[in-house]
């Protein structure tokens, strides 16, 4: 698939374009390349949470998925019109959910991400995933075309996945969910 690097630097993108892996060149701050870059920010995120889990098969299982799913995904993204992302790719992390939130009680308020370094580095992974399906769909409205539909849902799960799972993890340690307090009791509308 592609070429292999041999060179690390090749100074073709010191003029502010990248290469695309079809050989086209955009430029650096074009919608896709924006998209990729968060995707290839949220695998980053995600292997940070992975060495800060505890030793858990099952956990690591998972999130060595995701991130394998994650690379898929950034490479369609630089091969406009091609899938390497499965269709069955969003109902594997809905089954992740399902597995964790079994064990989870009702959410009855917001949470702070916190709870613990695990738990906290799962609140980053999250909120990369969330800007990197605002850049999907904004790049879905460019060139939806050349864009994998599964990509948009797949993100959108994704999230759901590093919430419950961070709140999992958040409980696991001795200071549980950090719930959110406002410091007014009710909402003041400004004049």
């Amino acid at each position: 698939m592609g070429n292999r690097l041999s060179k690390i630097y090749t100074r073709t993108g010191d003029t502010g374009t990248t290469g695309m892996a079809t050989g086209e060149r955009l430029p650096k701050y074009h919608d896709r390349m924006e998209t990729i870059g968060d995707i290839d920010e949220l695998n980053s995120a995600i292997g940070v949470l992975f060495e800060a889990l505890p030793s858990d098969h099952q956990r690591r299982e998972s999130l060595s998925h995701i991130q394998h799913d994650c690379f898929d995904l950034g490479g369609e993204l630089a091969m406009p019109g091609y899938q390497l992302l499965p269709a069955n790719a969003v109902s594997d992390v809905e089954g992740f959910i399902d597995t964790i939130n079994a064990g989870l009680p009702p959410l009855k308020d917001f949470i702070l991400p916190a709870g613990s370094l695990a738990a906290a580095h799962c609140h980053v992974a999250r909120a990369v995933c969330r800007r990197a399906e605002r850049h999907i769909w904004r790049l879905i409205a460019a060139d939806g075309d050349n864009v994998n539909p599964v990509a948009a849902a797949y993100l959108n799960r994704l999230s759901d996945f590093l919430f419950v799972l961070a709140r999992e993890l958040a409980r696991e340690d001795a200071r549980g969910e950090v719930l959110w307090r406002s410091r007014l009791a009710t909402p003041t509308k400004r004049s």
